[in-house]
């Protein structure tokens, strides 16, 4: 329960960002970037994000537990008020929600995104009916087909030759990387388990790809580190055991040529990712490496709100 939002009514949510900023960092980390959002960050890690909109200054705040949360809001919201000399502003902040109940994209967006983007054909459905018939509960570890999709349009915009996958599961998003490939393209696949990655060989061949497709039953990084050293790789899409993201990211990223891209999945964990209440191991890592990519000289990087969070990061 340690994320709270308040929307505070204002003709004056510039002024009062800056202000709040400037005085508050004299005592603690008070920072406004250049996008102008402003962040107050306690000791304890406790933070406050505010957004100037029109009509209202926006404040998110970010904690461990809730001792912290109302700590970091009673700090925000007694100075905000304070400098509100020439108004009367008001502070409420909605009750507490955990990082975990959040909806990156709401069912009735969700929806709506899959009725309007290319509609799977009918390999690609047939694939993701028979991972849902033979992995049960698992078969949310599969990419969606709008996410898909977007695979293999970036492959082809990137005119991609070389490809690397870690996590194939069922291999739909093998199969959608595949198709994207220019002639004589290569993806090399990497998994660990021979069970379920069996289930995307018959659709591969059927699909016309399966000649693409270099399958390695594998640790990734055993498998990645074996590659060349010199800069190859096209596109990597990595969607695997989340821990290991950070080592994932370094191992392709060396040998991602300039302007490649690398395409990371489920970097909000369902939310999780902005709930520092969240502190098992998968959690940190996944937290900790979205702010290294934000600030990898190395790349240009957007995280998009796509599913469960989609973060591209281009090489330099």
């Amino acid at each position: 329960m340690p994320l709270s939002i308040a929307h505070v009514p204002t003709d004056r949510p510039e002024r009062y960002l800056k202000q709040l900023v400037s005085h508050l960092g004299h005592k603690i980390s008070a920072t406004v970037d250049a996008e102008g959002l402003g962040t107050v960050t306690l000791d304890s890690g406790a933070r406050c994000v505010l957004t100037a909109r029109p009509g209202e200054l926006e404040l998110s705040a970010a904690a461990a537990d809730a001792e912290q949360l109302m700590r970091v809001q009673d700090v925000v919201a007694r100075h905000l008020v304070r400098f509100a000399t020439q108004e009367e502003l008001t502070v409420e902040w909605a009750a507490p929600v955990d990082g975990g109940e959040l909806e990156a994209v709401h069912p009735l967006v969700g929806g709506y995104v899959l009725r309007h983007s290319t509609p799977a054909d009918q390999v690609l459905s047939e694939l993701a009916e028979r991972t849902r018939e033979v992995t049960g509960q698992a078969a949310w570890m599969q990419v969606s087909a709008d996410e898909g999709a977007l695979l293999t349009m970036l492959v082809q915009m990137l005119g991609a030759k070389y490809a690397v996958e870690v996590g194939v599961f069922t291999g739909y998003s093998s199969l959608c990387i595949a198709r994207g490939l220019g002639e004589g393209g290569r993806l090399l696949a990497c998994d660990t388990s021979a069970e379920w990655t069996a289930v995307g060989q018959e659709y591969w061949e059927r699909a016309g790809v399966a000649d693409r497709i270099d399958l390695r039953i594998a640790p990734a990084l055993d498998t990645l580190r074996a590659l060349p050293d010199e800069p190859h790789i096209d596109i990597a899409f990595i969607d695997a055991d989340k821990q290991s993201y950070p080592a994932y990211y370094e191992e392709i990223l060396r040998r991602l040529r300039p302007g490649g891209v690398i395409v990371l999945d489920n970097v909000l964990l369902g939310g999780r990712s902005l709930d520092p209440a969240y502190q098992q191991e998968q959690h940190l890592a996944m937290r900790g490496l979205n702010e290294f990519i934000a600030a990898d000289d190395r790349v240009d990087a957007v995280m998009l709100s796509v599913r469960d969070g989609v973060t591209l990061a281009r090489k330099r």
